[in-house]
C-alpha cells in the first residue's frame, strides 16, 4: 500500500523541499480530520486522497493543487469550514478545496438532471481554477479504480456518468493517459460481457505478434539511424474502448477497424520529425487519404503529431504517429503539462496549451451565462464536448476550429456573435451555398451578412456548436419576450377600453397591487404574462378597477389579426380558419391565442371559462398565408389527377400536399393548399370545378365533417 514518504519522495524529484513539508502537513491534517472513517471497500479513507494525490503527482501538479488534493474531502465529509483551511493553507488551497466540494451530489429529478447540474458546476468551478478540474479527475479515476467495492446499480450509474461527462473532459483537457483509464475502467463497469469479449477477440488477432512487432520496432530504428535521426520508438495497442467506438460508429468489424496496433516515434526536433515521415513512406505504402498534419494545425485540446496510416509487412495497416518530446508530453498530459513545464522553469508548446483549454472554459461560461437551465446547457456544448475537428479558413486565411458536422452558422458564431447574428447567406469556395452545408476539412468561408438580418429558428435543426446554439436561443428567447410584451399591451389595452382608459393612464398604486398580486417584478412582465396567456387581460383589468360599476362598461372592439403577432397567435388545426371567416380567439396558457373559426365545435369545450374568449376580426392589410385542406370527388378517369393539379399551377397559390384517400369509379382526394383569403379560396375551388371530370369540391374542416 502506498504511503505519504512513497509519495514525499517522488515530489522531491520536481518539487522544493519546503513545498514537499507542506503537502505531507496536507497529509496528516487530513488523516485527524477522517480519523474513524472508512471507505466501502474497509479501508482507511485517507487512502483515498493520497491516492488522488499520487495520480496527479505523477501529472507533476504543484503544492497548492496536491495540498488540495489531500484535502479535497475535508470540508464535504468533516466538521471542518473552508475558514479553517484558509488559516492553515492559504486562501489558494481553501479554494480549490471548496471549488471540488462543490461538485457534489445534489437531489434532482432524473438522473439526466444531476448529471446536467453538476456539468454545469464543473463549468464555473474550472473558470475559477482549472486545477479544481484536474483534482475531481484524478479523484473520479480512483474512485473508478476501486469501484468493485460499489453495489451493481451504482457501479453502472457511475460508468455512465463518468463515459457521458469525466472522460469527454479529460480528452477535451488533453488528458489522454487519465481519460484512456477513465474510458478502459468504465467500458469494463458498464459493459462487462462486451468488454471481455472484444478483449479476447483482439487477443486472439494480435496477440501472438510480440516477436513480429520487436522486429518491426528494430527494422524501424535501424532505417531511422542510417538516416542519423534520434528517436525512441514504441508500439502499443489501441485501447479497448476506442476500438469498441470506431467499431460502433462505423458499423465495422473488427478486422475492418485500421489502426488497432500503431507505432509511436518520439524525437528531439520539430523538422525531425517530417523527415521521419518521409523515411517511413518510403519503407511501407501509405494508405491514401489517411495522413493528418496536427503539428501544422493542432487539435482543439491543444493535441500535436503527425499520423500515417501504411501497411505494414504482414499486410495489416499500422498507424504510425511521430512528434517531439514536448508534444509527447503535452499529447499524454494535456494541461497538466502546463504545470510540469512550470515546475522546470520551461514553456512553449505547454503554455500554448494552457492558453488553450482556458480560453475553451471561458467559452464555456459565456454558454453558460446564456443557458436558461442546466439541461440547455449541457445540450449546448455536447458537440464541444465530444470534438472531431474540421479546420476550415476566413478569406483571410485565418484557421477556424470547428467539431465535425458543423455549418456556415456555427463558423459565423465562431468568428463572432455579431456575425453569426446578422448573417444570411455565404460562400464556399467563393461559391454561393445553403446555411445548412455542411463544411469540410481546407474549406474558405466567407459570411454575408445584413444589418437588418436575424437569427432564425430553423438554424437550431443543423447548428451544432455550443456557442451557436446558446446565441440562437438567447436571441430567440428575448425576441420573443419582446413580442410577448407587445402583444399584452394590445390585449391589455382592448380590455381597458370597457373601462374607458388606457395603459398609460393607469395609476401606480393600482398596478403595483396587481403585481403584488402575481409575484411579478414590473409592468413588462405583466404585459408578458398576458401575451403569451398565463394571464387574461380583461381579468387584469377588473383587478385594476375593483369598484368599477359593471353597468358602465362598454363592450371592448373586436381585437385586430394582422399578421405581425409571430409565434403568439396560432390558427386552430380543427377548422382551419382563412382571412375573411368569422372568427374568435382562445387564450391559451404559454402559447398566447389560437384563432378558431366561429361556428366550430371545438370552442364549446372551452365555455368553462369565458373570459378567455376574444372576439377577433381580420385586418385589411392581413396577407398571411394559410393552409386549407380541400376534398374533391372526381371521376376515376385516365389523367384526372393530372388534370385537377394543372387547374391551379397558374394561380398564385402554392399546393403542399395531394393524397388519394379513396378510389372508386367516383373517387376523392385531399389538397392542401396555402390560401391568403376566402376571395383566393373561391377562385381555386371554381377553377378546380371547371375541370370537366370534377362531381364536388369541399373545404375540409370539423365545421363541414
Amino acid at each position: 500500500m502506498s504511503t505519504i514518504e512513497q509519495l514525499a519522495e517522488t515530489l522531491s524529484q520536481y518539487l522544493p523541499q519546503e513545498q514537499v513539508a507542506t503537502v505531507k502537513r496536507a497529509y496528516y491534517y487530513a488523516e485527524q480530520a477522517h480519523d474513524g472513517q472508512k471507505r466501502k471497500s474497509g479501508e482507511h479513507y485517507v487512502t483515498h486522497p493520497l491516492a488522488v494525490a499520487f495520480i496527479l503527482a505523477d501529472l507533476r501538479m504543484d503544492c497548492e493543487g496536491l495540498t488540495a488534493a489531500l484535502l479535497h474531502d475535508v470540508i464535504e465529509d468533516t466538521g471542518i469550514s473552508r475558514e479553517s483551511l484558509a488559516e492553515q493553507f492559504g486562501e489558494g488551497v481553501a479554494g480549490l478545496v471548496d471549488g471540488v466540494s462543490k461538485l457534489t451530489h445534489l437531489e434532482f429529478n432524473s438522473q439526466l438532471e444531476k448529471q446536467a447540474h453538476n456539468f454545469q458546476k464543473m463549468a464555473m468551478a474550472m473558470a475559477d481554477d482549472i486545477r479544481v478540474i484536474m483534482v475531481k479527475l484524478a479523484d473520479r479515476l480512483h474512485n473508478m479504480r476501486t469501484l468493485d467495492a460499489m453495489p451493481g446499480h451504482k457501479k453502472r450509474r457511475i460508468a455512465r456518468e463518468t463515459l457521458d461527462i469525466y472522460a469527454p473532459i479529460a480528452n477535451r483537457l488533453g488528458m489522454y493517459d487519465v481519460k484512456v483509464d477513465l474510458e478502459s475502467l468504465a467500458f469494463e463497469a458498464y459493459y462487462p460481457m462486451r468488454s471481455r469479449m472484444l478483449k479476447r477477440a483482439i487477443n486472439k488477432r494480435y496477440g501472438q505478434r510480440e516477436k513480429a512487432m520487436q522486429k518491426l520496432e528494430d527494422f524501424i530504428r535501424s532505417e531511422l539511424a542510417a538516416d542519423y535521426i534520434d528517436s525512441s520508438i514504441s508500439i502499443r495497442e489501441k485501447h479497448t474502448y476506442s476500438i469498441y467506438q470506431k467499431m460502433k460508429k462505423k458499423r465495422r468489424s473488427l478486422e475492418e477497424i485500421m489502426d488497432v496496433m500503431g507505432v509511436r516515434i518520439v524525437t528531439d526536433r520539430q523538422d525531425s520529425c517530417y523527415r521521419i515521415l518521409g523515411v517511413i513512406h518510403a519503407l511501407f505504402k501509405p494508405i491514401e487519404g489517411r495522413f493528418k498534419d496536427y503539428i501544422a494545425v493542432p487539435k482543439s485540446n491543444g493535441y500535436q503529431s503527425l499520423h500515417t496510416t501504411v501497411v505494414g509487412n504482414n499486410g495489416l495497416p499500422l498507424e504510425v504517429q511521430i512528434r517531439t518530446q514536448e508534444m509527447d508530453v503535452v499529447a499524454i498530459n494535456g494541461i497538466a503539462a502546463h504545470w510540469s513545464y512550470k515546475s522546470n522553469g520551461q514553456s512553449g508548446i505547454s503554455q500554448t496549451n494552457h492558453e488553450r483549454a482556458t480560453k475553451w472554459v471561458k467559452s464555456l461560461l459565456e454558454i453558460q451565462e446564456k443557458a436558461h437551465n442546466p439541461m440547455e446547457f449541457i445540450d449546448n456544448v455536447k458537440s464541444d464536448l465530444f470534438p472531431d475537428e474540421v479546420y476550415v479558413f476566413t478569406p483571410k486565411g485565418q484557421i477556424i476550429e470547428l467539431p465535425s458536422g458543423a455549418t456556415p452558422v456555427d463558423f459565423a458564431y465562431g468568428v463572432h456573435t455579431e456575425i453569426g447574428n446578422t448573417c444570411i447567406s455565404c460562400r464556399i469556395n467563393r461559391r454561393l451555398a445553403p446555411l445548412s452545408t455542411q463544411l469540410e476539412s481546407g474549406q474558405t468561408v466567407e459570411i454575408i451578412t445584413a444589418k437588418s438580418a436575424q437569427p432564425n429558428v430553423a438554424w437550431l435543426s443543423f447548428a451544432i456548436t455550443g456557442k451557436a446554439r446558446t446565441n440562437i436561443r438567447h436571441y430567440l428567447k428575448s425576441k420573443q419576450r419582446e413580442n410577448a410584451i407587445s402583444f399584452g399591451y394590445r390585449l391589455l389595452t382592448r380590455s381597458l377600453n370597457a373601462f374607458r382608459t388606457t395603459v398609460e393612464e393607469l395609476a401606480q398604486d393600482s398596478v403595483q397591487v396587481v403585481l403584488d398580486h402575481y409575484q411579478l417584478e414590473n409592468m413588462d412582465d405583466l404585459l408578458e404574462s398576458i401575451g403569451k396567456g398565463r394571464l387574461v387581460g380583461y381579468v387584469v383589468a377588473r383587478q385594476l378597477f375593483p369598484n368599477f360599476n359593471e353597468e358602465e362598461l362598454i363592450t371592448p372592439k373586436s381585437f385586430k389579426v394582422n399578421g405581425s403577432e409571430g409565434m403568439l397567435i396560432s390558427y386552430a388545426k380543427c377548422c382551419s380558419p382563412i382571412p375573411g371567416d368569422p372568427i374568435v380567439g382562445y387564450v391559451q396558457v404559454e402559447k398566447g391565442i389560437i384563432i378558431h373559426h366561429q361556428n366550430c365545435p371545438n370552442i364549446q369545450d372551452h365555455l368553462a371559462a369565458p373570459e378567455r374568449y376574444i372576439r377577433m376580426t381580420w385586418s385589411k392589410e392581413i396577407e398571411e398565408e394559410l393552409n386549407v385542406s380541400l376534398i374533391v370527388s372526381y371521376v376515376n378517369e385516365r389523367g384526372a389527377v393530372a388534370k385537377i393539379a394543372s387547374s391551379i399551377t397558374d394561380t398564385d397559390f402554392q399546393v403542399s400536399n395531394l393524397d388519394i384517400i379513396e378510389r372508386g369509379k367516383i373517387s376523392r382526394l385531399r389538397l392542401n393548399i396555402a390560401i391568403s383569403s376566402r376571395v383566393g379560396l373561391a377562385d381555386v375551388m371554381r377553377r378546380i370545378k371547371a375541370v370537366r371530370c370534377v362531381e364536388k369540391v369541399t373545404r375540409e374542416t370539423l365545421v363541414g365533417r
